[in-house]
Parts: structure tokens; C-alpha cells; sequence
């Protein structure tokens, strides 16, 4: 599977010919400068929370695109309030047929908010289910058992998890995690955009590879394979 990484938790996989996007946060991330978000391809785009640093440039790229967003109900309800017009709910628990495959949504230990402060319901993770691979990813979250029951679900080609600590899980949660979700494969986000979740890269890939794992940690703006 195709994978483009745009920086902090936003990526995107190219499924059934369609274009999905997890998490734009791109205009306010310096780290992120040199993506043009009006060359950005979306079919999809899901939303895991409603904090800033995941949905600040939902609106634009799906108003530009067209693409459906995803995300729970307090997501749904407040990205159409805003006018975007292709808006659909999934809560954890629910799942989802597109015509790239099937979404199931499973619930996140973390906080939500939307920028101004209203309420975003809870965080949550995709699994996804395509012809052409399938992927969890976890959005920010702590470790969780419930991660199990992502296992029973779908057999995953490849896991996406935040290793950056602090605000959400580290390296050796997400270790344990990919264990949860029996993935050998991990995509690693959420780290390094700000001070307090800047990480020590090269260790942890190699305390991936010590247990047996494989971390990728593309570059803003780098595609890769997984």
C-alpha cells in the first residue's frame, strides 16, 4: 500500500483507487512548510478528534476536493454546521462499507476539543479493510488492551501509531500495541512537531527492530510502501 506522509499525525493511503487522508494538520506546522495543501488527493478524509492539531485543515482540503470526511458524530456535526458537504458519522463501535472497502472505528484513550473549545466527543482509530491491504490506525491514544479487538476484526498488513510520549503513547507502548493489533509493521506519528514529543529517532527504530518489529519513519512529504 502506498503510503504519503504530510508531517505530525497526517498521511494518507491510496485504496481502490481512492485517496484517504487521516488527520490534516499542515498550515501550522513549520516542520510541514513545503507541502502545498492545494496539491494534496482526497477522496476521504477521517478525522480521529477534534483537537487542532488533527482537523485544522479539514475544512479547506475537503472543500477543495470534495472529499467525504469521517469521523464521530460530534465531528459530523460540526464540520456540516461549517458547511462542508459531504460529511459522514462513525462512532467507535460502528463500521462502514465505501468503494474503497470497509472502515470500522474503534475507541482511543485521549482527550477532545475543538479549537474553540466545544465539546468533540471522544477520540477514537480506524481499522480499515481494502482489496489492496489493511491498516489500523490508532489516532492519539495511551495503550489499551481494547486494542485487542482490532486483532479479531481485521488482519492488518501494517499499524499506524503516535510514539512521540507525553501527550500520547511512546516508543514502548506502540511496541506493545503492535503486539495487541499483531502488526510487524508500524508507521510512527505524533512526534517531534513540538518540543515536549521530540524523540530520539534512530533508538527507536532500533528498539522496534529489538523486538522483532519494523518501524518506518518517512520523511514530510516522503512516499513509501508498506
Amino acid at each position: 500500500m502506498k503510503i504519503n506522509y504530510y508531517g505530525h499525525s497526517c498521511f494518507s493511503v491510496v485504496a481502490g483507487g481512492k485517496h484517504i487522508l487521516f488527520d490534516p494538520f499542515i498550515t501550522g506546522n513549520e516542520l510541514a512548510k513545503d507541502i502545498n495543501i492545494d496539491e494534496i488527493k482526497a477522496d476521504y478524509i477521517f478525522v480521529s478528534h477534534g483537537h487542532y492539531d488533527h482537523v485544522l485543515d479539514v475544512e479547506t482540503i475537503a472543500n477543495r476536493t470534495g472529499a467525504m470526511v469521517v469521523g464521530i458524530f460530534e465531528v459530523y456535526d460540526y464540520f456540516s454546521k461549517k458547511g462542508v458537504k459531504n460529511v459522514h458519522p462513525l462512532n467507535p463501535g460502528g463500521k462502514v462499507t465505501f468503494d474503497f472497502g470497509t472502515a470500522k472505528s474503534f475507541i482511543a484513550q485521549h482527550s477532545a476539543s475543538f479549537p474553540d473549545g466545544s465539546y468533540a466527543g471522544v477520540a477514537c482509530g480506524y481499522a480499515l479493510k481494502t482489496d489492496d491491504g489493511n491498516l489500523y490506525y490508532s489516532g492519539d491514544t495511551g495503550l489499551t488492551l481494547d486494542m485487542s479487538l482490532v486483532a479479531n476484526w481485521v488482519d492488518l498488513d501494517f499499524a499506524v501509531f503516535p510514539i512521540g510520549d507525553v501527550l500520547t503513547m511512546g516508543v514502548e507502548d506502540a511496541i506493545e500495541a503492535a503486539k495487541l493489533v499483531k502488526a510487524d509493521k508500524v508507521l510512527g506519528v505524533h512526534y517531534d512537531t513540538f518540543g515536549f514529543i521530540k524523540i530520539d529517532t534512530a533508538d527507536a527504530v532500533k528498539q522496534f527492530e529489538q523486538a522483532g518489529l519494523k518501524l518506518f519513519l518517512p520523511a514530510i512529504g516522503e512516499s513509501i510502501e508498506i
